[in-house]
């Protein structure tokens, strides 16, 4: 699973969705899909993450000319992220709930007190690879989420909410039993 950073959000970097997959097809991984315009790439293919990573980089920057930093989580890792999202934790009118996947340099425990957030209306938990966050939606312009941007740890990190981390889980899970979102055979998802 390839995961884009800053994509597709505003009028800069723009990166289209079937470009990608037939980017990626040309690398030469099996399996390609992708999953909304936010930059989600699911694909198998053999490699250590950080090679694959380093790969992705360079052919995004080659096709779209701008650099994207991509982080790569495995079957594994994106399953057991969501998993850690507590059962109660949404994305609605009422509540707000964030994954923030961790690249390498900030995949730390540690990481969840440098947060910005006010502890008193933010719930937060570390889990291996990610933050992940709630709050009641009527307490946001307390949460200072916003100064989040402004940090130092923001560069390291790609945000999803908690329904496209569990749609992207269940996808991989998908993949991992052979099956493509029609349904058919294929080969696992990285």
């Amino acid at each position: 699973m390839a995961l884009l950073r800053g994509v597709n959000v505003g009028t800069a970097r723009k990166v289209d969705m079937r470009r990608l997959r037939a980017l990626f097809e040309r690398l030469g991984f099996g399996g390609v899909s992708t999953y909304i315009n936010s930059g989600n790439v699911l694909f198998s293919g053999a490699g250590r993450p950080a090679a694959l990573r380093v790969k992705i980089e360079a052919a995004i920057k080659a096709e779209f000319w701008f650099e994207v930093a991509v982080l790569v989580k495995t079957r594994a890792q994106m399953r057991g992220i969501a998993r850690a999202i507590p059962a109660g934790w949404r994305n609605d009118d009422k509540q707000r709930t964030d994954v923030a996947y961790l690249f390498e340099e900030a995949d730390a425990a540690a990481t969840l007190a440098k947060l910005p957030f006010n502890r008193e209306v933010v719930g937060a938990r570390y889990v291996k690879g990610a933050v992940i966050w709630n709050l009641d939606r009527k307490n946001y312009s307390r949460s200072r989420l916003n100064k989040l941007i402004g940090s130092e740890l923001y560069g390291a990190m790609t945000l999803r909410n908690v329904n496209t981390a569990r749609v992207l889980a269940g996808r991989v899970a998908g993949a991992a039993a052979g099956r493509d979102r029609n349904g058919r055979g294929s080969a696992p998802a990285r």
